[in-house]
């Protein structure tokens, strides 16, 4: 007796808890969770369908957007990469977005993803709460994903035209929520956190009050990109925001900067300044300095310590274990939590306060949108000498 053609089966995705079913080589994700009546029913449907159809598998729609958009997330994994190999924030930016582009339209043809489409999947942006200007931005990320794979040959070039014609959402036209503005932290709320801060990331803080760098630039900061020669310290990134732009970024540090910066300089060129594995050692050794209890009564020195921890202080802090460290120290404070980038703008207040908006603009780094301002000398010197007086 010949052997009948099994049906595709009803399969558990774990990861989401819903039901797929693989359909002409196409993983076809199921509405409800695994094992509900909605989840039963749609694997019904679908297998009715496929049956009616002679078992028949893709035709001429050619990739589905699921087979897009993990065939781009790839190249968002290679692209969006710093100098130093280590991966972007747009990375895990674009993750997200992908997630619900998949979940929303995963099994349709990617040459069918239309106007219509983008703005259902807008709506669902709105219903996540996510922000005015955020939504703008996602739904700009979706249009580069189509342009990307127009480029390769994946969809007809009609796909992106026709996506560039839905315009961003307006401000007051669109019931989506305005994004608070960015505010300097209170001085009050400010202090009370530095005194529960380790004295190696109370030294970031302070360097970000003093010169307006970004976190992640003091936070990568090495001796190799340390220039100490003169008054007024110069410090260059070896990766920045704009450099992708082609923009220069010097950081002055001025004589209060280097007295917060002098106890961590070191003598490998390739060393983190700010490493959390010292100041983890650093806390220890405190705490065992603080020790009442003989060492011959209770636990020795290094005797508690897990064999396998999970976790393991690194050579440098990230952005987000630096800002993890802020509210631990906010929390312990009993002071409303704040995010390092508002240092900036505590920086950006007193620039423009006492020097006016041009030194403030060259301190921060800051580029106008019509025009590509480069670092000229005169403005470099301008700088130093403002960073002299206050940095």
């Amino acid at each position: 007796m010949p052997k009948t053609k099994r049906l595709p089966g009803y399969c558990h995705h774990k990861a989401s808890n819903r039901g797929v079913v693989t359909l002409a080589g196409r993983d076809v994700y199921l509405p409800g969770p695994y094992g509900s009546k909605e989840s039963r029913a749609s694997y019904d449907k679908l297998i009715a369908e496929y049956l009616i159809s002679g078992r028949a598998t893709a035709g001429d729609d050619g990739p589905c957007v699921a087979e897009v958009c993990l065939a781009f997330l790839k190249h968002v994994q290679s692209y969006y990469r710093t100098p130093a190999g280590k991966p972007t924030s747009e990375q895990a930016t674009f993750k997200g977005l992908i997630k619900l582009l998949r979940e929303a339209y995963g099994t349709a043809p990617a040459k069918d993803f239309g106007p219509l489409q983008l703005q259902v999947l807008r709506q669902q942006m709105l219903k996540l709460d996510w922000c005015r200007k955020y939504i703008n931005a996602q739904t700009d990320r979706v249009k580069l994903l189509f342009k990307w794979a127009t480029a390769q040959g994946m969809v007809p070039a009609g796909v992106y035209e026709t996506l560039r014609c839905v315009a961003g959402l307006r401000a007051g036209r669109s019931g989506a929520r305005e994004s608070d503005p960015v505010r300097p932290v209170p001085r009050s709320v400010l202090d009370a956190a530095l005194k529960r801060l380790n004295k190696t990331v109370r030294a970031v803080v302070e360097l970000q009050l003093l010169t307006g760098a970004r976190p992640g630039e003091i936070l990568n900061m090495k001796m190799a990109g340390l220039n100490m020669q003169g008054e007024v310290w110069k410090y260059t990134p070896e990766q920045h925001k704009t450099q992708h732009h082609g923009h220069a970024r010097v950081i002055l540090i001025g004589p209060r900067g280097q007295e917060v910066l002098r106890p961590f300089l070191k003598s490998a060129t390739d060393a983190y300044l700010f490493s959390p594995r010292l100041a983890e050692e650093e806390r220890r050794a405190e705490l065992s300095a603080k020790r009442t209890t003989p060492l011959s009564c209770g636990n020795k020195p290094g005797s508690n310590r897990k064999r396998y921890p999970k976790r393991r202080a690194g050579d440098c802090y990230t952005v987000a274990s630096y800002r993890r460290a802020i509210d631990r120290a906010c929390e312990a404070a009993g002071v409303p939590s704040w995010h390092p980038h508002q240092l900036r703008h505590n920086a950006a207040t007193l620039l423009r306060e006492q020097f006016g908006v041009d030194a403030a603009k060259t301190v921060l780094g800051h580029r106008t949108l019509s025009t590509t301002l480069l670092y000229a000398e005169d403005s470099i010197k301008k700088a130093a000498e403002v960073m002299g007086k206050i940095g």
